[in-house]
């Protein structure tokens, strides 16, 4: 809250793509610390980003699907549309109005910086779409377009935080206001980057070849502990303390995994299960995991029987969130000079 003048209130903005399966490490990474949020000295939004979802192709029913069951995952593992405000981003047109004035902000070099850019165009920038090209400046529009003063998001993210605090400031600078606050990106916690159960040196990650080497939010009990229970690991016992963990990428995975969902810090792990070995952990760790994530799984089931309700939800969400940016897009509106 230091560093942000006193006329931002404290507000949360985070969003998630619709855009393939939700897995463990989208909920320990993002979704459980948002729940954490909403308890906080916070006005939370949180918003299915389905606009960022079609700068690739998708199939339209499928992402239909995918929006309901991404709303569906949120509000099971705690989200709750009355102490936050979740929506999806396309029911609110001013994030896409605010993204074309920040496209005229931004400058083309910002943007080719962008690793995450360079990592997706690869070899065959010239095929891709201009949406995955500017999409940063529409991820600033929807931080902006609510005055968000924090952003939780992960590693990978960062450098897309900080590109909305550049062209917050330019904006700010060429119209001489103090409009767009400078956003600080809020990356803390354990867990925050979950691997691969095959290969600790990798994310986990909807596109990996096998589905054993994720927990995806919509598995049964029985997936999931038969998952951690086959998960790779290596001879030795666990250490007693972190430092043990060096150059043992799945056994920290598994380490932080127990740690991000039993809330507690990865030393107090260790002094339970330190010089025992994988057979007494991953079976511990397995309970744990179906304990958490089991009724999710079972609440996004019972949710998406009923498509409606979730569309109701975000038609409710939609109205509460264009009730905060459409004042402010107004007022971009004028401040650049634009007759309304």
């Amino acid at each position: 809250m230091a560093n942000q003048p006193a006329k931002f209130s404290p507000r949360v903005f985070s969003g998630i793509q619709p855009s393939g399966q939700l897995h463990l490490g989208n909920y320990l990474g993002a979704i459980k610390r948002w729940v954490t949020m909403q308890e906080e000295d916070f006005e939370t939004l949180f918003c299915v980003v389905d606009l960022h979802a079609i700068t690739v192709w998708q199939d339209p029913d499928h992402l239909t699907h995918a929006i309901r069951e991404l709303t569906a995952a949120l509000i099971a593992s705690g989200i709750s549309p009355e102490k936050s405000i979740l929506f999806n981003q396309s029911m609110v047109h001013e994030h896409a109005e605010l993204a074309w004035i920040f496209n005229c902000v931004a400058r083309v070099g910002w943007m080719d910086r962008m690793t995450q850019w360079k990592d997706k165009a690869g070899k065959n920038a010239e095929k891709q779409s201009l949406g995955l090209y500017a999409y940063p400046a529409l991820m600033a529009a929807d931080i902006l377009i609510y005055h968000a003063t924090h952003v939780p998001v992960g590693d990978d993210q960062k450098q897309h935080v900080e590109l909305t605090r550049d062209i917050a400031a330019k904006f700010n600078h060429d119209y001489k206001v103090d409009f767009f606050p400078m956003t600080t990106p809020v990356i803390e916690g354990p867990g925050m980057r979950v691997m691969n159960l095959r290969d600790g040196t990798r994310k986990m990650s909807k596109s990996g070849e096998s589905d054993m080497e994720r927990i995806n939010m919509t598995d049964d009990a029985e997936t999931i502990a038969r998952k951690f229970k086959r998960s790779r690991t290596d001879a030795e016992p666990l250490p007693s303390e972190a430092a043990g963990l060096k150059d043992r990428p799945e056994a920290k995975n598994l380490v932080d995994i127990y740690s991000a969902l039993a809330d507690v810090g990865v030393d107090q792990v260790l002094a339970e299960y330190g010089g025992q070995g994988w057979g007494t952990f991953k079976p511990a760790l397995a309970e744990l995991a179906v304990s958490k994530i089991a009724p999710i799984s079972d609440e996004m089931a019972r949710m998406m029987a009923d498509p409606g309700e979730i569309d109701n939800q975000l038609r409710k969400g939609a109205a509460r969130a264009s009730a905060i940016a459409a004042p402010i897009l107004a007022r971009t509106y004028e401040i650049v000079g634009l007759v309304r």
